[in-house]
């Protein structure tokens, strides 16, 4: 009897138990993502391919000098890991163009029984049927950095068929690294923003 009054309680109590604001989540992260010195990429998911966008990952963070990029992964503050995909195929296309012209006349007249008549068609016809292959590239990755006690402080996925002057694994890699060092860029001035003051200009704040 007791247990059956307990359980009640408790789910009233967990239920009065808020879930945290995605304001505070995202908060959390933006603590999280700024305090990060070091970064060591995993080996990605995909094969020869995931080795591969691994190095041209690791040369875009690099470049984007916002962590100190280590293989050795006992020093890492965060680990970027996920999945890679390289896909070679061939894209055919095929299209038909066609003009047709007919233009027809016909004139008679009937008079005392002479008779004149006049006719007259012309048919004009093309066709043509144009047929294409073409040979693409296509690199996906999908990719989250997990912070040393496992949360997850970021995450993207990002997809190419080439770029103008780089192929498709660089141009992912590049977004990526684009789109980590926006993300960064935003936590940075999240973290350094104070939250507003709980209750601050509702009916429930004191008066002043």
């Amino acid at each position: 009897m007791r247990r059956l009054l307990i359980l009640p309680l408790a789910l009233a109590a967990w239920a009065q138990q808020s879930p945290p604001a995605p304001s505070q989540i995202e908060r959390a992260q933006a603590r999280e993502l700024v305090a990060i010195r070091r970064v060591y990429v995993d080996r990605l998911g995909g094969g020869e391919s995931g080795g591969a966008l691994r190095d041209m990952v690791i040369a875009a963070l690099q470049r984007m000098r916002l962590f100190v990029v280590t293989e050795d992964e006992s020093r890492a503050d965060a680990y970027l890991r996920g999945v890679t995909e390289d896909l070679v195929f061939t894209e055919a296309r095929s299209s038909r163009d066609s003009l047709q012209l007919r233009a027809s006349g016909s004139a008679s007249r009937r008079e005392r029984a002479e008779s004149d008549g006049l006719s007259a068609g012309v048919a004009i016809g093309e066709q043509q049927d144009r047929y294409s292959r073409e040979r693409k590239h296509e690199a996906v990755a999908a990719l989250r950095l997990v912070a040393r006690n496992g949360d997850v402080v970021w995450s993207t996925t990002q997809e190419s068929l080439g770029a103008k002057y780089k192929g498709s694994s660089a141009d992912v890699a590049e977004k990526v690294a684009r789109d980590l060092e926006a993300a960064w860029k935003r936590a940075l001035v999240l973290s350094s923003t104070p939250p507003a003051s709980v209750g601050q200009g509702s009916a429930l704040s004191p008066p002043k």
